[in-house]
C-alpha cells in the first residue's frame, strides 16, 4: 500500500527545508499504527509531520522490530539515497504529514545551488540525528541510554512532556526490553531526577542528575 493510498487527500501544505527550498504538498491523515510508507515501496515522496508523530524502524529476519528515529510535529522524514524505502514508517497516535513530490525537490535542487545546499545541509542533519542514535546504544548501561533518550526528546517538546512514544516503542528504539525502561524510569524518578504523573507524562526535574547518569 503507498501512501496516497492509506486515506483520503486533505487541503494543500508546504514542506519548508530553507530559505530557498520550500514546496507545496497534500495534507493526509493517518490513524494510530497506520503504515505511511513501507520498506522496499517506491521512495517517491518527502514527509513532514503536522500533528502527532510518527516512528521509523525496521523489521528483522525473526519479525523483531528496531525503532531507528521518532518524529514529532515540524520534523521532516522519509529521506532516502536510493529509489525505494530502505524502512518503514508508521504513525504513532492519529497524525496528520504534509506529502511532497521527491522529484520536484530534486528539481528545484538542480536548478538552484541554494535549493541545492538546503537539501544537503538536511540530509546532513538526518544523518547527524543516525549518529546520535547509534552513540545512544553504544552506552554500556540502560539507565544511560534511558537519561540520554529524556534528555534528547526534552530538547524537542520542553521541560514537561506527553510522551507520543509507549515504553515499548522506547524499547525498541533502545535496544532494551518494556521492564528494563519500566526500571529506569522508576528509579530518575525515586532520584528525583523527573517526575512521572502518569506512564506518558515526564516532568523533567533535575537535567543535572540526567546528564551525569548519561555521560
Amino acid at each position: 500500500m503507498t501512501a496516497l493510498d492509506a486515506t483520503t487527500k486533505a487541503p494543500a501544505d508546504i514542506i519548508d527545508l530553507g530559505p530557498a527550498l520550500s514546496l507545496r504538498g497534500t495534507r493526509m491523515h493517518f490513524e494510530r499504527n497506520e503504515e505511511i510508507f513501507g520498506e522496499g515501496e517506491p521512495a517517491e515522496y518527502l514527509y513532514r509531520v503536522v500533528s502527532g508523530a510518527v516512528r521509523v524502524m525496521r523489521f528483522s529476519t525473526d519479525g523483531r522490530r528496531q525503532i531507528l528515529s521518532f518524529h514529532l510535529p515540524g520534523e521532516v522524514f522519509g529521506i532516502e539515497l536510493a529509489d525505494k524505502h530502505s524502512l518503514t514508517a508508521e504513525a504513532l497516535d492519529s497524525t496528520e504529514v504534509v506529502m511532497v513530490r521527491r522529484s520536484l525537490l530534486e528539481k528545484a535542487a538542480a536548478e538552484d545551488a541554494r535549493a541545492a545546499r538546503c537539501w544537503l545541509e538536511h540530509a546532513s542533519h538526518t544523518l547527524d540525528n543516525a549518529r546520535d542514535h547509534a552513540l545512544i546504544l553504544g552506552r554500556k548501561g540502560a539507565g544511560e541510554r534511558v537519561a540520554a533518550f529524556l534528555l534528547g526528546i526534552s530538547k524537542r517538546l520542553g521541560q514537561e512532556l506527553d510522551l507520543p512514544m509507549s515504553r515499548a516503542d522506547i524499547a525498541d528504539y533502545l535496544g532494551l526490553t518494556i521492564e528494563t525502561v519500566s526500571r529506569a524510569f522508576t528509579e530518575m524518578e525515586r532520584q528525583h531526577a523527573i517526575g512521572l504523573p502518569s506512564s506518558r507524562h515526564v516532568v523533567m526535574r533535575n537535567r543535572s542528575t540526567l546528564a551525569m547518569a548519561a555521560a
